[in-house]
């Protein structure tokens, strides 16, 4: 039997997700009504400016006071969209105390102060969900969460960040340089005016600092991932990938070590063979791989961004917290048991391509093999082209640890033969 009562939900942002949200619950009501078991009510939306036209929201439902709306007594959910750190986390701590279950897709809070929430959500015996934090539609935490809850996941591995894809993608597809592709990005939309959360990595190290923390049970937070973005890709690295038979990809990496006494978190451009599943995920879209210990080897794939996908993932978590909060009851919480410290990315172990400017004469590929040798990097394979005195040089490495290969590149630079270390980049996939 339904209930008559409505589930009163105040919306805090109304942006592209927030709009897209509001226009969702308005226009789907009943379905969402008969899927909950109750109405639900959108009491309020808060927008940080007045008199913006916002087709098919209900401009009565708006206001500037969002502390107001969150504290005002009567609020069952609150649906946070707006990102950022301040005033997010006060908003939903307040929310918290006032008794409201909470919805966000604010990665960059919940990497950040993911655990702080989760003891406010729990201490206040209420939910604290965030699909759409990752990977936009793609509905992947609640199966690391709660499908793989008795499976022992060891390894994720990802494409989490569409505007970074799509700019690889066309500068492997259309031998465009770097500049051009995020030139199209920003004009078809995919890549924000500034882009540097996306092209620097820091939103693909936020998703992989909550990933981790959900897949290996243990606090994991953006400082503990190692970043770098792909401003520095350039078409010769596209080209080598292409000989390798590999293309490049931004990855997010999260691995507990063989040991089982640390997790490792990385976001980083890497080279991947053709043959992995990731090779083939183009434009904008995300995909991730989960390798469990019973599951095997699983992949999630779809939209990462965008409004209608990640509304989509809000309005599914939004009608799972209405349920719990028919039935008295909350959802999975935080779970950090394991307690395993974030190796550091010197210990990392991988294989790398490294591309050498050398001189082109007798003796300097014996020289830069003893090198890789010196410091214990064994060489998989070495490809040279030389004309007119120069020489390029590149070799791929069997798996090494991040500080073994920077000491290799440091004595490298140092060798009269080596005019310059053109590129280095991670292989991973293999």
């Amino acid at each position: 039997m339904m209930r008559t009562r409505p589930l009163k939900v105040a919306l805090l942002g109304c942006g592209v997700v927030g709009s897209e949200v509001a226009r969702i619950m308005t226009t789907t009501a009943d379905d969402l009504a008969a899927r909950i078991g109750a109405p639900v009510e959108l009491a309020g939306i808060a927008v940080r400016r007045a008199g913006r036209v916002r087709p098919g929201v209900p401009e009565h439902l708006l206001t500037t006071d969002a502390g107001a709306l969150v504290n005002r007594g009567d609020i069952d959910v609150v649906v946070e969209v707006v990102g950022g750190i301040e005033p997010s986390k006060s908003l939903l701590l307040s929310a918290f105390q006032q008794g409201a279950s909470v919805v966000s897709a604010n990665k960059a809070l919940l990497a950040k102060d993911g655990t702080e929430l989760h003891a406010a959500a729990a201490e206040a015996g209420v939910d604290l969900y965030y699909e759409a934090a990752v990977a936009g539609a793609i509905p992947l935490l609640r199966p690391l969460r709660e499908s793989l809850a008795g499976d022992k996941v060891n390894r994720v591995l990802g494409i989490v960040n569409g505007t970074t894809n799509f700019i690889l993608d066309k500068m492997d597809t259309t031998g465009a340089g770097y500049s051009e592709a995020l030139e199209e990005a920003t004009a078809l939309g995919y890549a924000e005016a500034d882009p540097t959360a996306d092209v620097e990595g820091f939103d693909a190290a936020a998703k992989a600092a909550i990933l981790a923390g959900i897949a290996f049970h243990t606090k994991v937070t953006a400082a503990d991932v190692y970043r770098e973005g792909i401003t520095e890709v350039s078409a010769a690295d596209i080209a080598s990938a292409k000989a390798m038979g590999c293309v490049v990809k931004l990855l997010a990496i999260c691995e507990r070590a063989a040991d089982g006494e640390s997790v490792t978190a990385r976001v980083h451009p890497a080279m991947i063979p053709l043959s992995h599943p990731l090779a083939s995920v183009r434009e904008a879209y995300n995909a991730v791989f989960v390798e469990a210990e019973a599951a095997g080897r699983l992949m999630f794939y779809g939209p990462g961004a965008g409004g209608s996908p990640t509304a989509s993932a809000v309005l599914g978590d939004l009608v799972a917290v209405c349920r719990n909060k028919l039935a008295g009851a909350t959802g999975p919480g935080d779970s950090v048991y394991t307690r395993l410290p974030a190796k550091p990315m010197d210990e990392v172990v991988t294989r790398y391509h490294v591309s050498l400017d050398v001189d082109d004469r007798a003796g300097v590929l014996a020289q830069v093999a003893s090198v890789f040798a010196e410091h214990g990097v064994s060489i998989d394979t070495v490809r040279q082209q030389g004309r007119d005195g120069d020489a390029s040089l590149v070799v791929v490495t069997h798996r090494a640890t991040d500080a073994a290969l920077s000491a290799t590149v440091d004595k490298l630079r140092a060798l009269d033969s080596v005019r310059d270390v053109a590129s280095i980049m991670r292989v991973e996939g293999e």
